[in-house]
């Protein structure tokens, strides 16, 4: 089936984008999940997925363009697997339309649309290619470095930009052709505070907020994360943070309300549980990539997402369906020493959690006043889809959920 593919939406805030690289040439097989370009937002150099199984078609786009959020890209040829799986014999797709195996999140296709097909669309033979990420493509560049002289340690021997770092050690700098300078990798500043504002703005100005504040006992959730990390080594120690998004994350199960989307008007409960982990950004700015599915995943492999979202914000090599997925937000200031925090919801979502810093106060446990590892969590949700009855329930669940981490 032909299709076009269009400028994805990377959140609320986002108006347009810059093409800066096909990774995906005419004639390529894709496979969802894999990465067809790089575009760049305020945000900086964002990886853009695919979601369907196919071949790359003719390029709508040049490199360097800005062009607007939902503009045609690339025509491409989407492979119907279920129907190629059925005409072949044994139930498998055969050889040359079998796309690999992808451990990517399936997310539908941003902007699909059936225009004419292509003539000679279903004949194209397809190359074979070096795999590589594209965060390698560009530091092999830089470096001068040729990628067919690399070995890769990624999936199915893809080569990986700690490959490509590891091989620039050896080799001298080179650096890339006045002409074709290359990308920036790092999020623009003043763009991004502009977006944010006027995202914010339209928040506040649309959207009916409303705000409550819960204090929650901490002690066991910090004595269990003490006790967990004490036979471990630090790089597989947990945050006490992890356990305040899978705590969020699970309560979410019971509050759908709290979990979805704004439609004009109109609330769209999500299908899963994404979380947005609110992120800062060296030098200013801020950014919330989602944790996919974080209420089912294990303490371990949350802190693990969290750590590579947390690493590739800073190194700026995010992917489209981290920013254009969190069905909710969760922020939290850390150790920087405020009590609470009031968020701004992030259309179209439609509620956003805080947490402010733990620290010991003193607190009545059985009668007596004893001192005790204290949060305060707060709410802000859209009161057309939520009130302040289901939001307080929503909180104290959290609270108690967190009274039992060994749980989570």
């Amino acid at each position: 089936m032909s299709a076009v593919y269009r400028m994805p939406s990377l959140g609320a805030d986002m108006e347009a984008g810059t093409l800066i690289e096909w990774v995906k040439q005419p004639g390529e097989r894709f496979a969802k999940g894999d990465v067809i370009a790089v575009v760049e937002t305020q945000k900086g150099a964002i990886e853009v997925e695919v979601f369907h199984d196919g071949v790359m078609g003719r390029p709508l786009v040049e490199t360097g363009q800005r062009v607007p959020v939902g503009t045609p890209m690339a025509e491409v040829e989407l492979v119907d697997v279920q129907r190629a799986a059925a005409a072949a014999p044994g139930g498998e797709p055969p050889a040359e339309r079998r796309a690999p195996t992808r451990t990517a999140a399936v997310r539908t296709l941003p902007g699909a649309t059936s225009p004419p097909e292509p003539a000679g669309a279903r004949s194209i033979t397809v190359p074979r290619r070096l795999r590589a990420s594209p965060a390698a493509r560009r530091q092999a560049q830089q470096l001068g470095l040729a990628l067919a002289d690399l070995a890769g340690s990624g999936p199915d021997g893809a080569i990986v930009l700690r490959d490509v770092v590891s091989a620039g050690g050896r080799a001298a700098p080179v650096r890339p052709p006045a002409e074709r300078p290359a990308p920036r990798r790092g999020p623009n500043l003043d763009a991004m505070r502009g977006a944010i504002a006027a995202a914010m703005s339209r928040s506040k100005r649309e959207i009916p907020h409303y705000y409550l504040s819960h204090t929650i006992d901490l002690t066991r959730a910090t004595d269990w994360v003490a006790g967990h990390n004490a036979v471990r080594p630090p790089e597989r120690r947990i945050l006490l943070g992890v356990l305040l998004i899978k705590a969020v994350a699970v309560t979410l199960r019971n509050y759908p309300q709290l979990n979805g989307f704004d439609r004009e008007g109109r609330f769209e409960p999500a299908t899963g549980i994404h979380v947005g982990s609110a992120t800062a950004i060296r030098g200013g700015g801020l950014v919330a990539p989602a944790i996919h599915d974080a209420d089912r995943l294990e303490l371990d492999v949350l802190m693990d997402r969290l750590r590579d979202l947390v690493a590739r914000v800073r190194a700026g090599t995010l992917r489209s369906s981290e920013l254009a997925d969190p069905t909710v937000t969760v922020s939290s200031l850390g150790e920087r020493g405020v009590d609470r925090l009031y968020g701004v919801i992030y259309p179209p979502q439609v509620a956003i959690v805080g947490f402010g810093t733990p620290s010991p106060r003193p607190w009545v446990v059985d009668g007596q006043v004893v001192p005790r590892t204290l949060v305060t969590a707060t709410l802000a949700a859209d009161h057309r889809h939520s009130d302040g009855h289901r939001g307080a329930l929503f909180l104290a669940q959290v609270g108690q959920r967190l009274q039992e981490p060994d749980t989570l």
